[in-house]
């Protein structure tokens, strides 16, 4: 398939509904374009920067590293021990039948209420999903979602050191409580038997229980809410565009995650990704030679990469589903899941929730989207968040039209 030069629904728009709402943090160096981008990432000369990497180096002192924040050969052990998790066969087999599962469980629930809240259902998909590959499965998915919900939604409002402790200890508790009712069940049956999951992985590692706590964060942070915003998204987009969702919903599996990967190109959920320079770096920054020196901050910018007309054609800010890349060896996320070493190990099984989920979903006869969502930007995570999307079926359609 060649690049389109022209999009089938509106020519030369622009789709997007989060780049408004996208902030990048202040970087001693800002990278766009897919060339440079990957150059630097899989060239072994920056280490991880974002969610507050430092910060988490200062807590855990030679501690068993989470895998986003190892790097060189560590970074390549942990990975190559983990890689069965997240093979295609496993998630075509395993992971696609529990999504399947999980998905029918959920609709069936929003068919009968008549009304729910989509950004719950997509974190209860999400969290059941990566519960099973992580091993937290000692405990009631819909209440781990809640929990970690309450979590990650934790915010900063004001800087003053009162507010500043005032989180902190927010955080704290709702980490305690992920840890007592959540992990510290799944780890002790893992002692007693072990499963195929992270958790017995990093058990037979020799990893404290502080240690498994902190990787299992990651994977909330890095799989879970992501995965959910995502979703979320997705399902906005196709809930508007009434062609789109009936295009989505005519076409196979593989189609279906063509078009989701569109979507995220468009609007990726990680819209920035931050690296410290390893040694002084010698850059070609749009003709100009830029010298990084080393420590510094890096912002790989997602979204002016994943809008490279080199590589996505024309109308780059266009949702086109019929659009490919010009590089046959890019992605049609192009940069949404990262690059390099400390690329997304989870993509495959975050579209293969979203397009199983949002094909049952949107299949429900009468669903109607009676709420869009509010939208707001974490910079811990450098993403989006969408809160307050309503939908309803049947009687609770014609009601909320009729309110309306």
């Amino acid at each position: 398939m060649t690049v389109a030069t022209q999009c089938p629904y509106h020519t030369g728009a622009d789709d997007r509904k989060s780049a408004a709402t996208a902030q990048l943090a202040q970087a001693q160096v800002t990278i766009g374009g897919l060339s440079l981008s990957r150059q630097i990432l899989r060239g072994g000369c920056v280490r991880q920067g974002g969610f507050r990497a430092e910060l988490l180096e200062l807590f855990t002192p030679g501690a068993h590293a989470p895998v986003l924040f190892t790097e060189g050969e560590a970074h390549r052990r942990q990975r190559a021990a983990t890689a069965r998790f997240f093979a295609p066969s496993v998630v075509a087999t395993r992971y696609r039948a529990l999504i399947e599962r999980l998905t029918g469980e959920l609709v069936e629930r929003f068919r009968i209420a008549g009304r729910a809240r989509l950004d719950e259902l997509s974190l209860e998909l999400a969290v059941g999903v990566a519960a099973d590959i992580i091993g937290l499965s000692e405990s009631s998915v819909p209440a781990m979602s809640r929990r970690l919900g309450r979590f990650f939604s934790i915010r900063e409002r004001n800087r003053n050191v009162l507010s500043s402790f005032a989180s902190f200890l927010l955080a704290q508790t709702r980490v305690l409580a992920f840890y007592l009712c959540d992990v510290r069940p799944a780890i002790r049956a893992r002692r007693r038997e072990r499963r195929d999951d992270l958790i017995s992985h990093l058990a037979e590692q020799g990893a404290s229980h502080r240690e498994i706590l902190i990787e299992c964060l990651m994977y909330g942070a890095a799989g879970m809410v992501t995965t959910r915003e995502f979703i979320v998204m997705a399902a906005w987009h196709l809930f508007e565009r009434e062609d789109l969702r009936a295009h989505f919903l005519a076409v196979d599996h593989d189609e279906r995650i063509a078009i989701l990967e569109e979507i995220l190109r468009l609007e990726p959920v990680v819209g920035a990704l931050y690296r410290r320079a390893n040694r002084e770096l010698t850059l070609d920054v749009k003709g100009q030679t830029v010298r990084v020196p080393a420590g510094s901050l890096l912002a790989f910018d997602v979204r002016t990469t994943n809008a490279d007309t080199d590589v996505v054609g024309e109308f780059p800010h266009c949702l086109n589903p019929q659009r490919s890349c010009r590089d046959t060896k890019t992605s049609a996320s192009v940069m949404s899941f990262g690059d390099g070493p400390h690329r997304c190990p989870g993509a495959i099984v975050a579209l293969e929730e979203a397009a199983i989920f949002l094909g049952r979903l949107l299949s429900v006869p009468d669903i109607r989207l009676v709420q869009a969502p509010g939208i707001e930007w974490n910079p811990v995570v450098a993403g989006y968040e969408l809160r307050g999307a309503v939908i309803v079926v049947g009687d609770a359609a014609q009601s909320s039209q009729q309110a309306t």
